[in-house]
């Protein structure tokens, strides 16, 4: 395992999109993703993540506008490439959009971008952001053909999919799968790109991905707001800030 710089420390990114979900199931006003992102921040959250998805399922137009306006810490903005998307975020400007791949007919994100297959529209478009201060990350598995695409493509950083690992159901899949991302970490290091990482994690899966990825963001939703609904969503970042702080402690140990 690399040694970590005596600064270094994993954020926690706190997706917010599944306080819409419940919203939305009403169509009314509560209750508020956007009244959550500061209770997620007060809570130990360094960054809020949206994502504002084309069929507008959970997060909508007013919510961004607004956490842009009132989330004085970073705010990354998941997204499709599509055009219409492209154009709100270049409207309002968010530090960083993390591009992602989008179907209308799933559940949730099903894997990572297919960078390889779509370079030249991702380049276009990660060249676009890039010419307005916006940091550019692109989702993707741990697959080196993906990531030196990513590298290719403009993109300073990369988030790694880490669905498959966080629903493995045995114990030698999930070490084949974490295997994977530390490789696929290393290589993206190697290329000289930012590594974040996320998708799946709870509070069970979270602290061996930490310390063995050792990814400069974590960002994180479901479980989140899931235990929330129990006890609470500050004591639900606060549960999570504290297994990441444990990652960051066992690395600087290692240091």
């Amino acid at each position: 395992m690399a040694k970590v710089e005596p600064s270094f420390r994993i954020k926690l990114g706190v997706n917010v999109d599944h306080v819409a979900t419940v919203r939305q199931a009403r169509r009314i006003a509560e209750p508020d993703p956007v009244a959550a992102a500061p209770l997620c921040l007060l809570n130990g959250a360094d960054i809020i993540t949206v994502h504002l998805r084309e069929d507008r399922r959970h997060i909508q137009d007013r919510d961004v506008h607004l956490l842009k306006e009132t989330v004085h810490a970073k705010l990354n903005l998941e997204m499709a490439a599509a055009e219409e998307i492209v154009g709100i975020a270049l409207e309002l400007l968010p530090p960083q959009v993390t591009i992602v791949p989008e179907k209308r007919e799933e559940i949730t994100t099903e894997g990572g971008l297919d960078v390889v297959g779509n370079a030249a529209r991702i380049r276009e478009v990660a060249s676009r952001f890039a010419d307005k201060g916006i940091r550019v990350s692109l989702f993707v598995d741990p697959e080196e053909e993906q990531i030196r695409a990513a590298r290719d493509a403009g993109a300073p950083c990369l988030e790694l999919h880490t669905g498959r690992y966080s629903n493995a159901t045995s114990d030698d899949r999930r070490e084949e799968e974490l295997r994977m991302l530390e490789r696929g970490a290393e290589f993206a290091r190697s290329l000289g790109l930012s590594v974040n990482a996320g998708h799946g994690l709870d509070y069970h899966n979270t602290l061996d991905l930490a310390v063995r990825v050792r990814p400069e963001e974590l960002h994180i939703g479901h479980s989140i707001i899931g235990r929330a609904i129990f006890v609470g969503i500050g004591a639900a970042v606060v549960q999570m800030r504290a297994i990441i702080d444990s990652a960051n402690h066992i690395l600087h140990a290692l240091a």
